[in-house]
């Protein structure tokens, strides 16, 4: 007859080192990625109060000088549209843009002010035409 012995081997519980690693690096993958699309989400939202902003500022220079009938090259100071006397409020590029007034009231298709990061990742819109 045989002996054997037999122990019962209970497993240590709790994580090795190296499923610790692996879980740190999936929830530093998934932050990074958070980050990522929390970027992009902003750079969005600035484009567009940008846009928001020049368009706002051109309906009040057309509807100004509708009211007034001002022809297309007739002078705009900014008192007729911004401030207290006027339709708005001196707009601010949310992206840290400098918008440049044009100072008349301008050709239909022609922006009354526009923004110095227009250029840069489609900053303007696609098309402004129909303002």
């Amino acid at each position: 007859m045989k002996l054997t012995h037999t122990t019962n081997m209970k497993r240590k519980s709790g994580m090795t080192l190296l499923e610790l690693t692996v879980v740190i690096l999936v929830l530093l993958s998934l932050i990074s990625i958070l980050f990522i699309g929390a970027r992009a989400w902003k750079k969005g939202s600035d484009r567009a109060g940008c846009i928001l902003n020049i368009r706002n500022v051109q309906q009040a220079v057309r509807g100004h000088a509708n009211m007034r009938e001002l022809a297309i090259g007739a002078t705009i100071t900014d008192a007729d549209i911004f401030g207290t006397s006027g339709y708005l409020k001196d707009p601010v590029c949310p992206a840290q843009g400098v918008y440049t007034k044009a100072g008349v009231v301008p050709i239909i298709g022609a922006l009354f002010i526009t923004c110095d990061k227009a250029g840069s990742d489609l900053h303007a819109p696609a098309s402004y035409t129909d303002w």
